[in-house]
């Protein structure tokens, strides 16, 4: 089966957890914007505040590893839901540290680009290492960083502790981060889930004023969808890979096995023990 069919495949027999994804995914959103309207005059008031997003979290992480474990095929091994949910924790945990880390920076582009330019010479200030080039050139860095080194680094580990917990197929998941067909679908889904809905809103707003509320609805709409569908897409194309890998793994695994006298072959390459001649056993009894 073809790497589209195989993905579809997987995305059909997962319908109810990829359809969740759109709802619950919304659902989930919109109880965090009701969440920021709470009121905190008493403690009962505060302590709901600080509880709901608590909830929020653990139901987004389990609504993801739900997905991630229907997505895959290999059961060997397969640790509790409850595990894979809160090893998600910890992969979380590090992509929140990485994008604060990025927001440091962020924050810095402009001094690094000012310091980068004045280090250049006369000439290739003026021409080449401007400052807008430069700002340019470290936006895109941090864009790139953000939107696809991360997720293409931390979605294969955190596919895989979905599944097994912390017990994790390292050969495989390494096998998968070195796949550039793993990369090119993450800078795929990228460009169309980020980049492409980002210019959404790129335009000035034209028209009465219900035109631009309806215009504003249809594009949230429209990013809305188009980044869900690319995550659950890039969830699917991981569990595929990660499978092939994993399945390959295994049956290599297996022809390192010592056949016993008398079970046959276990594989083309193997061979059969002849019998002795004699009927004598091994100890020289009949």
């Amino acid at each position: 089966m073809n790497d589209f069919g195989e993905s579809l495949r997987r995305i059909l027999r997962a319908r109810g957890w990829i359809a969740a994804q759109f709802w619950a995914t919304l659902l989930l959103i919109l109880a965090g914007i009701a969440w920021t309207r709470l009121p905190d005059r008493y403690a009962w008031q505060v302590g709901l505040s600080l509880l709901v997003p608590l909830i929020l979290l653990a139901l987004a992480l389990l609504l993801q590893a739900g997905t991630m474990r229907k997505l895959l095929d290999q059961e060997q091994g397969r640790a509790p839901l409850a595990l894979g949910v809160l090893t998600l924790v910890v992969w979380a945990a590090l992509v929140w540290l990485a994008w604060c880390a990025l927001n440091c920076c962020d924050d810095q582009i402009p001094t690094w680009a000012g310091y980068l330019n004045s280090r250049a010479s006369a000439h290739a200030r003026a021409s080449l290492f401007t400052y807008d080039h430069i700002q340019h050139w470290l936006t895109l860095l941090e864009w790139i960083l953000r939107w696809i080194v991360i997720p293409a680094k931390v979605i294969p580990y955190a596919t895989a502790s979905a599944q097994w917990g912390w017990r994790l197929p390292w050969r495989s998941i390494f096998h998968t981060l070195l796949n550039w067909r793993w990369w090119l679908a993450v800078v795929i889904a990228s460009l169309i889930g980020v980049a492409l809905t980002g210019h959404f809103f790129s335009g000035l707003p034209h028209g009465t004023v219900s035109h631009q509320v309806w215009a504003v609805i249809f594009k949230l709409a429209g990013a809305y969808l188009l980044a869900v569908a690319c995550w659950a897409l890039l969830l699917a194309w991981a569990a595929v890979l990660l499978d092939r890998s994993y399945a390959g793994r295994q049956r290599g695994g297996e022809s390192f096995v010592p056949a016993p006298v008398h079970s046959g072959p276990l594989g083309e390459g193997s061979m059969k023990l002849p019998l002795p001649e004699s009927g004598d056993d091994g100890g020289g009894h009949a």
